[in-house]
């Protein structure tokens, strides 16, 4: 299998290759393609070559002074989920942090260093603790709401996108009862609902009822499930706005896949919209 490795540097990108095939001499086995791509400056030089490194499934490297510029690499690579190796900023933090006359007023020197483990650990915290409808009072903070009946993946698909740094709630759709409030104040393009068909979610429900030894009443019944899932596409069509992502038999990396998908193309209709002249 043949791997492609980009290289960003707002210089000539002589660094990381460098560095990179140093590194590769470990990995003597992997058959490794690099792309260099030097001089690279702004927001959407950074967006372009991160959108081709998403279509082939590559790996990002990149050597860049500019803080404002490792963060839009970091954020890209997040929204594309692309992984992204900061090799520049790490040796500058610590650098500031070994010749600085006061390291002591330099906090954020060491977060500044993990920037991207920190983040993720934060996404883990704030995602486990809002599982299931939990905490609805801190909603307002989430980048992602997933909405869904019982087996209709929100917590694998949330536990996946938070380990790509994504602050993500989920809020179970439970027969006859309302949605909370604090919902429909939130920006529509980070709710999205969840569905399948009843077909597959009896299957699902049906290996769940046997673990827990036949004790969940009607829940795994297809007419139970019907009325569910009626429910629960009554209230998604109340709010046009808010994206369905239909699950059946797809693997959670194509779920998460289809709803950072909808949040591009959100934060692209966005910048349309402020920059219109």
């Amino acid at each position: 299998m043949l791997h492609q490795v980009f290289i960003i540097s707002d210089g000539t990108g002589r660094t990381a290759e460098q560095a990179l095939k140093a590194a590769l001499t470990q990995y003597e086995a992997s058959e490794v393609e690099i792309h260099i791509c030097p001089n690279i400056r702004t927001k959407s030089q950074v967006t372009k070559i991160v959108s081709e490194v998403y279509n082939i499934k590559g790996l990002i490297v990149h050597t860049v002074v500019s803080k404002k510029l490792r963060d839009i690499i970091l954020e890209q690579g997040r929204l594309h989920d692309v992984e992204t190796i900061d090799i520049m900023g790490p040796l500058l933090a610590q650098l500031s942090h070994h010749f600085s006359n006061s390291p002591s007023e330099e906090p954020g020197i060491y977060h500044e260093l993990n920037k991207s483990y920190f983040q993720r650990i934060e996404a883990l915290e704030y995602t486990f603790r809002h599982d299931d409808g939990q905490k609805i009072e801190e909603l307002k903070k989430a980048e992602i709401v997933l909405l869904g009946v019982s087996r209709t993946f929100k917590t694998p698909v949330s536990i996946y996108l938070a380990h790509k740094g994504w602050l993500v709630a989920n809020i179970p759709i439970i027969l006859g009862i309302k949605l909370p409030e604090t919902l429909f104040s939130l920006p529509p393009e980070r709710v999205f609902c969840l569905t399948t068909y009843p077909n597959r979610l009896v299957q699902l429900r049906k290996v769940r009822d046997k673990h827990l030894g036949g004790a969940t009443g009607e829940y795994a019944t297809m007419p139970h499930i019907k009325r569910e899932l009626s429910y629960a596409l009554n209230l998604f069509r109340k709010q046009p706005k808010w994206s369905m992502i239909d699950v059946t038999n797809k693997p959670i990396e194509e779920i998460s896949s289809e709803i950072l998908s909808v949040l591009r193309n959100s934060l692209k209709d966005e910048y349309k919209q402020n920059h219109i002249t």
